[in-house]
């Protein structure tokens, strides 16, 4: 099993060998326990070791966003990277997709044709160097919001899981609603992290639960982030999605 290391101490306590490549990974955890920001220190890994990125930060309205963030927690400004990362901006005012310039895509995610569709098109414009090609995808829920298209779009995100050969996937998703389908993620992917938080100070942790062939740290650790940048980027996160998710709601 081919891994790639994170080479950051607290992550490298808990995955000494590193996380599996062409696997899946879920991280799941309550809303606001830092899910995306634990994803983001992999990006970081993924980025300085060769590979693209595909971001899908569906909390987020733009990518300035998501750059501001990798930033803060992760020292890492990922404009230096640009012809790795290609950025999937939810759209629910067009039917398909839209490329904007050759960094960004506009697409209407919550249709599984366009899901598919889209993460074929982004991913055919990176170079497939180094790990590969990473799809992270951060607040996933979001989605299965849609009156009319979130059952479906639940299936289509199995079936990305069930038949991914070639590429690693990183999803971020809460455990505060839609329960019953994140359990059936939880239990599909091949790789699982919980994550939790504590207030007053705002505190992180997390613990690897499961990973695919590779050996693991099962402990839970405090994630190394001061409250300061926490409270920040959750309040960016929670203003955006309180624009995002009526839109999706309307569908």
């Amino acid at each position: 099993m081919k891994t790639i290391k994170a080479d950051i101490n607290w992550v490298d306590k808990l995955i000494p060998e590193g996380l599996p490549i062409k696997s899946t990974t879920v991280i799941t955890g309550p809303g606001g326990s830092g899910k995306p920001l634990i994803g983001e220190t992999f990006v970081s890994a993924w980025l300085k070791n060769g590979g693209s990125v595909v971001f899908m930060s569906l909390q987020y309205p733009g990518s300035e966003f998501i750059t501001e963030s990798i930033k803060r927690v992760a020292r890492l400004d990922i404009q230096n990277y640009e012809e790795k990362i290609i950025f999937l901006q939810l759209d629910t005012e067009i039917s398909g997709y839209k490329e904007v310039n050759k960094q960004l895509i506009h697409a209407n995610l919550v249709k599984p044709e366009v899901w598919e569709k889209v993460l074929n098109v982004a991913s055919g414009k990176l170079p497939d160097e180094g790990p590969g090609i990473l799809i992270f995808c951060s607040a996933l829920n979001l989605l299965l919001f849609s009156p009319t298209y979130g059952d479906a779009i639940f299936e289509k995100i199995k079936e990305t899981i069930i038949t991914n050969t070639d590429k690693t996937y990183l999803f971020s998703v809460s455990t505060s609603a839609k329960i019953n389908e994140i359990a059936q993620l939880e239990k599909m992917a091949d790789n699982l992290i919980f994550s939790r938080s504590e207030k007053e100070p705002f505190r992180l942790y997390m613990k690897i639960v499961r990973l695919k062939e590779v050996y693991f740290n099962p402990s839970e650790i405090q994630v190394p982030i001061s409250p300061e940048i926490l409270t920040h980027i959750k309040g960016m996160a929670d203003h955006s999605r309180g624009k995002v998710l009526p839109t999706i709601l309307k569908m």
